[in-house]
């Protein structure tokens, strides 16, 4: 099917044997390099408009993790569905793009735990940070996790209705914006979870949430959150929807408080899936950052404050 603002070249490569990602890879390549990590049940087509405004001077990768957007789906028996290995095939597809250092972290959703838990060990390669609704630390202890999100990762009805229904994809199109997204591009961001198949990995994203130590993912997002404040002397840009019911005010302020030379900008009005409310204020807003905080050659980092490579 065609994407509608979405008019670029894809790439694949094999991230893990006869596993095929996905990727976008927009922009000149001697240009400061973003790469931009989406969450559940979004894929790259969430970044088209940020892509569109920054690919002129940066260059733009935008993975979609396995079993999300056009990236290949395969069953448990060949992929494992956890935090661990997303950060694992973040650290492939560098690798493949030969991309070392000076990387601007843009991250939404899911996508900070996924980038700041590679960012553990390559913490000198992080230069900067943008951050829109999203994590990379465990649930706050003033916040509960919604009961739409408890539904789909505890009771087997949520699992039914992910998988059989497309229910997390189909919601998330309608009810993680604020201003209702056009139906072609609405059908757009959910048509890879066409299947039963295609909808494995919208199910174990949800059932991979950590919320205590009994949980596979906990202590990598554990750890993450412990050295979050080692990367306070990067430049930051908040972009932050405040209608957004699952990455709320308590996430921000911990961003904020870990963070606090950090630039926010609050969107009173922004959901969730804040660059599709927000794309006309935010991507210059971003741009503005970027262009103020250029990244050099030798721009001193923090240490690494994770575990030896």
């Amino acid at each position: 099917m065609s994407y509608p603002h979405y008019p670029f070249v894809s790439h694949r490569f094999q991230v893990r044997p006869g596993i095929a990602m996905h990727y976008l890879d927009e922009g000149p390549r001697d240009g400061e390099v973003l790469l931009m990590l989406h969450g559940n049940p979004s894929w790259s087509y969430y970044w088209r408009h940020a892509v569109l405004g920054l690919r002129d001077r940066y260059r733009c990768i935008v993975p979609d993790h396995v079993g999300m957007g056009l990236s290949d789906k395969p069953d448990d028996a060949h992929y494992r569905y956890t935090l661990q290995s997303r950060v694992e095939d973040i650290g492939a597809l560098l690798q493949h793009l030969d991309v070392r250092d000076t990387i601007t972290l843009v991250v939404h959703d899911w996508g900070g735990m996924i980038g700041f838990g590679w960012a553990l060990q390559h913490a000198a390669a992080v230069r900067r940070l943008v951050l829109l609704n999203t994590a990379a630390f465990p649930m706050p202890s003033k916040k509960r996790l919604p009961w739409q999100l408890k539904l789909g990762r505890d009771l087997a009805i949520g699992a039914l209705l992910i998988r059989g229904c497309n229910a997390f994809a189909q919601g998330a199109a309608r009810f993680a914006v604020r201003r209702r997204m056009a139906p072609d591009e609405r059908r757009a961001l959910v048509s890879p979870y066409n299947s039963w198949a295609n909808r494995i990995a919208t199910l174990r994203f949800v059932q991979d949430i950590p919320l205590s130590p009994d949980d596979p993912a906990w202590a990598l997002v554990e750890a993450s959150g412990k050295h979050l404040h080692a990367f306070a002397d990067r430049p930051c840009f908040i972009g932050w929807g405040m209608r957004d019911f699952v990455f709320d005010h308590h996430f921000l302020d911990q961003f904020i408080q870990a963070l606090p030379q950090a630039e926010v900008q609050r969107f009173a009005e922004g959901g969730h899936y804040i660059l599709e409310d927000e794309a006309a204020a935010l991507v210059p807003a971003m741009r503005a950052f970027l262009d103020r905080n250029p990244c050099r050659p030798d721009q001193a980092t923090g240490r690494n404050p994770g575990r030896s490579p």
